[in-house]
């Protein structure tokens, strides 16, 4: 079967041939409504321009990358990552552009990926994760001048526009609530260290708990890895003044710490309230249910997507404050039955 061309695309939907181009191409230079035409013409004779002649016209790739320094096992069981490519791809769907995902071993990798997008033009921008405080990654992305946003904190985005929610301000609702079960010993379980909002969330788990008078009050690192939240909750449990309640900076170490406290004796939640950060399915259906700091990762995926989308097309961007994640109480949290 012939392979569809640029002419036959304009033959049918009724324009010209640079109609066609502009609007396969993002540019500017036909109206939406011949655009979408011209659209759906090209995607009902299973159109496909060659990419490496797109490149080298500098016409757009229509895709946009995102690359994860996390072993490929991450997302089969992190909901995080899951939930944000589906509002990802929910948002560049609809405007007909692709996702390139990419696992990277380190940081030279990742810097590797972005060279190498942006010299062969593969991708239009990119989306970046997990950023730390002075990130590398930042500065060579406004280097380049690739178009960029940040999933994480403006205060690590440099120049770069970023989409976030106030992790303090969850924080703080967490604690407060634990204290107001009696609670005296709280823990937490965090996340990586260096990555940026670990160290905003341990500021002010440590800030809120030096207001409330909590001074057991510790945090222990792990890397959100079912395997080191299990650790640290042994850890902590094991000690002399075990704390009657644990936050966890993801719901996969939660899990597992319910699993080392029921291994241990230790009852969940009259002797122990556990708190996971982030909802996702699997905290509704453990027993007890884990009570979360719940929040629209799939809409955080959808903005983060939008915004990149306008920076691509030459728009002004700014940062976005989505919204904090809140409190669900479920049946892993409840009133201290001995505080002794």
């Amino acid at each position: 079967m012939k392979r569809p061309t640029i002419a036959d695309i304009a033959r049918e939907a009724g324009v010209s041939k640079g109609a066609v181009s502009y609007a396969l191409n993002g540019r500017p230079g036909v109206s939406p409504a011949t655009r979408e035409r011209i659209l759906e013409v090209a995607g009902r004779l299973n159109f496909h321009a060659d990419t490496n002649a797109r490149a080298l016209a500098g016409a757009q790739a229509r895709v946009v990358g995102l690359t994860l320094q996390r072993p490929p096992s991450t997302l089969g069981v992190e909901p995080f990552f899951m939930e944000l490519i589906s509002g990802l791809e929910l948002e560049l769907s609809r405007q007909s552009y692709a996702l390139l995902l990419q696992m990277a071993s380190g940081r030279d990798e990742e810097l590797a990926h972005y060279r190498r997008w942006h010299s062969e033009g593969r991708v239009d921008g990119v989306l970046v994760c997990d950023v730390r405080t002075g990130d590398p990654r930042i500065a060579a992305l406004e280097e380049l001048g690739l178009p960029a946003i940040v999933i994480g904190p403006p205060d690590a985005s440099g120049t770069l526009p970023s989409v976030w929610s106030d992790d303090a301000q969850s924080m703080v609702e967490a604690v407060e609530y634990l204290a107001a079960l009696g609670h005296r010993r709280i823990a937490r379980v965090g996340g990586i260290a260096e990555f940026a909002h670990t160290a905003i969330r341990t500021d002010a788990f440590t800030a809120v708990c030096a207001r409330l008078g909590l001074p057991d009050a510790v945090t222990v690192a792990a890397d959100y890895t079912g395997e080191s939240g299990a650790r640290a909750t042994r850890r902590l449990l094991g000690g002399a003044d075990r704390p009657t309640a644990i936050i966890y900076d993801n719901d996969i170490m939660a899990v597992a710490g319910l699993t080392v406290a029921h291994e241990m004796g230790v009852p969940v939640p009259s002797r122990l309230s556990i708190i996971a950060w982030d909802d996702s399915p699997v905290c509704r259906l453990l027993h007890p249910p884990l009570t979360a700091l719940t929040r629209d990762i799939g809409a955080y995926g959808v903005r983060a997507a939008h915004l990149l989308l306008a920076a691509v097309a030459g728009e002004p961007v700014t940062s976005t404050h989505g919204a904090p994640a809140h409190l669900s109480p479920r049946g892993s949290t409840a009133r201290l039955s001995d505080p002794a």
